[in-house]
């Protein structure tokens, strides 16, 4: 009988003593943060549209997106990026535009307004023009534009608007069939 008593004075001396168990954490990866979904209006930003065909997942959508928007003002934004046969006169690379504090919230212009002045900056356009007069003159259409509205006409400028909206020259193609590629210059 005394070798009970022992066990079960230390098996309750083990109960009493034991560590509790270790809290076991999982650690869940923070919620990507909801971006807000832009709604389109019929006066919506160049920069907008091409957010919004960029987010779309296929092909069939993103053109007609693009098709709901045949205006000549895109269209003229995506030749002059994706017409191999469309030279930009001004120089390639980041431009110094003074940023205006009012000009993201109220800008006075937009590609829509300004979309006939482009021809100045393309060879072949405006020839007659001199270089820092084009120069000058593209600067001042970027600060008078949104923030968005100027980083679309740079990235067109140098050929790259591919690198931030997942748009091609073969969706721009089916979504706008009546565009004759090259033999502008």
């Amino acid at each position: 009988m005394t070798t009970t008593k022992k066990t079960t004075t230390s098996r309750t001396k083990k109960a009493t003593t034991s560590k509790p168990a270790a809290k076991t954490t999982t650690t869940r990866k923070p919620a990507a943060p909801k971006t807000e979904k832009i709604q389109l209006t019929p006066n919506s930003y160049v920069h907008e549209i091409f957010s919004v065909v960029s987010a779309e997942r296929t092909k069939a959508k993103k053109i007609e997106i693009l098709q709901q928007y045949n205006e000549n003002f895109i269209k003229s934004v995506l030749i002059w990026n994706f017409d191999d046969s469309i030279q930009s006169v001004l120089p390639e690379g980041e431009v110094p535009v003074q940023a205006k504090e009012d000009a993201g919230e109220n800008p006075s212009s937009n590609i829509r307004k300004e979309w006939n002045k482009f021809y100045n900056f393309v060879k072949g356009g405006n020839d007659a023009m001199n270089r820092l007069r084009k120069e000058t003159m593209f600067i001042n259409i970027l600060e008078s534009f949104h923030p968005g509205e100027a980083e679309v006409l740079c990235l067109v400028k140098d050929k790259k608007l591919q690198t931030k909206f997942n748009i091609t020259k073969e969706l721009v193609s089916e979504a706008y069939p009546d565009i004759q590629w090259g033999n502008r210059s």
